[in-house]
């Protein structure tokens, strides 16, 4: 029987695959409200069913079988995203903009470690850039695009805007969000860590 199904499934035509697959996609924007998550639970979907083959009976149309497979998928998703918070979710505290000075730069002094101070190692120094430029490179593309030009161009707001074509507050949104992402990376895989 497991051959039966394998067989009919290979007589589903890349035509048929394709619809199914853009109707899989409507339903996953529909309930994600984000295209590009919607594109991955889809493929998702798609490759589980793949790696599942052999489950599918046959009881029930492969259109329904696979459907069903991106409803998990969807509701895992879900719930995986209620259980956690993204940086952006979270409110600035006191200590947000003890990382920046008052022109909203890298603010070097207050926040060298200890060691830093009592001890000068290179080696040291050197470990700690490499994980911010780490913690640089996991920012959003736009997002570390614009605090470059910030801290390493020293642009300024003005030249940032019309360079990137964006509103100031925008401007201040982007560069706040980068801070917290480096704040809560650097925090999570330099200071906890040292």
């Amino acid at each position: 029987m497991q051959t039966e199904n394998t067989n009919s499934l290979s007589n589903i035509s890349a035509e048929k695959l394709e619809d199914i697959r853009s109707q899989m996609l409507k339903f996953a924007i529909l309930q994600l409200k984000d295209v590009d998550l919607a594109e991955d639970v889809v493929q998702e979907a798609f490759l589980s069913a793949y790696k599942n083959i052999n489950s599918f009976k046959g009881g029930a149309a492969f259109k329904t079988w696979i459907f069903t497979i991106l409803k998990n998928k969807i509701i895992d998703l879900i719930r995986y995203k209620s259980r956690t918070i993204t940086v952006s979710d979270i409110d600035q505290d006191d200590d947000t903009n003890a990382f920046f000075d008052e022109k909203d730069h890298w603010n070097l002094s207050y926040h060298e470690p200890n060691e830093w101070k009592n001890i000068q190692s290179s080696v040291y120094k050197k470990q700690f850039w490499t994980v911010f430029e780490t913690c640089l490179m996991v920012l959003p593309t736009h997002q570390g695009r614009i605090f470059m030009m910030r801290e390493y161009l020293e642009m300024d707001s003005k030249e940032i805007c019309q360079e990137c074509d964006i509103s100031t507050s925008n401007l201040h949104v982007i560069l706040y969000r980068a801070r917290l992402q480096l704040q809560s990376c650097l925090s999570k895989n330099w200071f906890e860590g040292k």
